[in-house]
């Protein structure tokens, strides 16, 4: 679930924060007004001979690694993989380095964990009967295919809220995106034919534009 303009709102503290966190290689900022460091990178200093050093997985993160494990769970969940994939893209307008995530944590009130940007009573409540029942909130920053399995139930979740008569104004898939985003009940307002306020439209014109994008990554 993105906080995007609660980023832009601090970006002046985040890119102070940015600069001593990269004293201890905890590095990365928050999608602002100003320039985004990029993750730092830990690597061997004198790897052997032969060797080569991976990378992590978030150093030039992008939502296409992952397509195996969107098109595993959107199937698991029963929804559309496309859309899972949509607002994966959606959600990595800010790094995702674990370290800098939790750090981030400690400064906002309400943080989201994972590359799904998850809220913590989300997946409390994703969870309950899950295969991943027993895993936690707070492992979400390390582990991208389980941020990948809690979004696709949440998907699920919030496809069961809808209701039966529903508006035309946006498609099934627009108003799980708007839910995700802006939460259940407010997607069943714009079920009903209300239409959505300046943030959620502003994500839900993000989908459009990663739509596209999204159904070519899942080829891979």
């Amino acid at each position: 679930m993105a906080k995007r303009w609660a980023w832009v709102a601090v970006g002046v503290f985040v890119a102070g924060a940015w600069a001593a966190c990269t004293d201890d290689d905890s590095g990365q900022a928050p999608a602002s007004s100003v320039t985004t460091p990029q993750p730092t990178v830990s690597t061997s200093a004198s790897p052997s001979p032969g060797s080569t050093t991976k990378k992590p997985w978030y150093d030039d993160y992008d939502p296409a690694h992952f397509a195996a494990d969107v098109r595993r769970y959107a199937k698991q969940a029963g929804v559309n993989p496309q859309l899972l994939m949509a607002i994966l893209y959606n959600e990595s307008y800010k790094p995702h380095d674990p370290k800098f995530e939790r750090q981030w944590a400690e400064v906002d009130s309400d943080p989201a964990f994972g590359i799904a940007n998850m809220h913590k009573p989300a997946f409390d409540q994703t969870k309950r009967g899950r295969p991943f029942a027993k895993r936690r909130w707070e492992e979400l920053p390390d582990d991208p295919a389980l941020a990948i399995q809690a979004a696709a139930w949440h998907l699920h979740d919030l496809a069961k809220r809808l209701p039966a008569n529903r508006a035309e104004l946006y498609t099934k898939d627009e108003l799980l995106a708007l839910g995700y985003n802006a939460g259940g009940g407010n997607m069943r307002i714009f079920a009903r034919g209300r239409k959505a306020g300046p943030q959620a439209q502003s994500y839900l014109d993000r989908l459009h534009s990663n739509w596209a994008k999204s159904a070519d990554a899942l080829k891979n």
